[in-house]
């Protein structure tokens, strides 16, 4: 079942700057996604307008009703059209991990992971930090399942890149999301770090049946993780196929080059 639908989405930065030009892409409900393409290529702006952290400036971005109604059905809402009270509530199920973790340093690492929830109180509770019982124990359990609990009482600065960035994944659990948007989650990272931490997010997504979009620098993290790869060039889908169905043709053909360095 389709969770996500692009339809004819174009993002332009000024008058001359059109970094999306037309993207169509569809994602099933569970779907573990890989993007990927050169630097400029259109990764990151898609990702972004997907839950308008960035403006589009024109298309569609269709999700299902049940984002919001567990009892709605088909693609009925456009992103593009959401107020703001919507997109704050299409926000709490549409999870984003960044490629700088974007965590407060100076706070305890239960504390950055109970932001994630935020979406869910009133403004006055959000602004005064006032969390439940049971919001303290979802914060447990989601570092629980990140690998992560022993550390719940540490500032955040006190811990690696590379648990820094699995504080980012038990944040957004917090969220209840449905979608997942990772952009370069470990392009930070070396590679024995970014594989624990695809094995977490990819362990997550099976086990709650999230749909996770991920960009990612390398091929062969992205081969070994993704179930489907798109690869952008120029801002348009230039393939859209099946993990095993990817030749080395179109990888030179998105890298412009033999793609070997990215292997």
């Amino acid at each position: 079942m389709t969770i996500l639908e692009v339809r004819n989405l174009r993002k332009a930065f000024g008058a001359s700057a059109e970094v999306l030009r037309g993207i169509r892409l569809k994602v099933d409900r569970g779907e573990f996604l890989g993007i990927i393409g050169l630097s400029g290529a259109g990764k990151s702006t898609l990702l972004r307008c997907i839950n308008r952290l960035i403006e589009p400036t024109s298309g569609e971005i269709l999700v299902p009703r049940s984002i919001f109604d567990p009892e709605g059905d088909g693609l009925g809402l456009d992103v593009c059209k959401l107020d703001w009270h919507e997109l704050r509530l299409l926000r709490r199920r549409v999870g984003m991990i960044f490629q700088q973790f974007n965590i407060v340093k100076r706070l305890s690492v239960i504390e950055n992971v109970l932001a994630g929830g935020l979406g869910y109180q009133s403004s006055w509770t959000s602004c005064l930090r006032l969390f439940s019982r049971g919001e303290k124990r979802r914060a447990l359990t989601n570092l629980k399942r990140v690998g992560l609990l022993e550390h719940a009482y540490k500032r955040a600065d006190e811990l690696s890149g590379g648990e820094q960035q699995r504080v980012a994944i038990a944040r957004v659990l917090m969220q209840k999301p449905a979608i997942i948007l990772a952009d370069e989650p470990v392009s930070n990272l070396d590679p024995r770090l970014s594989r624990v931490i695809l094995d977490i997010l990819k362990g997550i997504c099976l086990e709650d049946g999230i749909t996770a979009l991920v960009s990612l620098h390398t091929l062969d993290l992205t081969r070994q993780y993704a179930d489907r790869i798109v690869g952008l060039r120029e801002g348009r889908v230039y393939f859209d196929a099946l993990t095993v169905r990817w030749t080395e043709e179109m990888v030179e053909k998105i890298y412009e080059g033999s793609g070997s360095e990215l292997v």
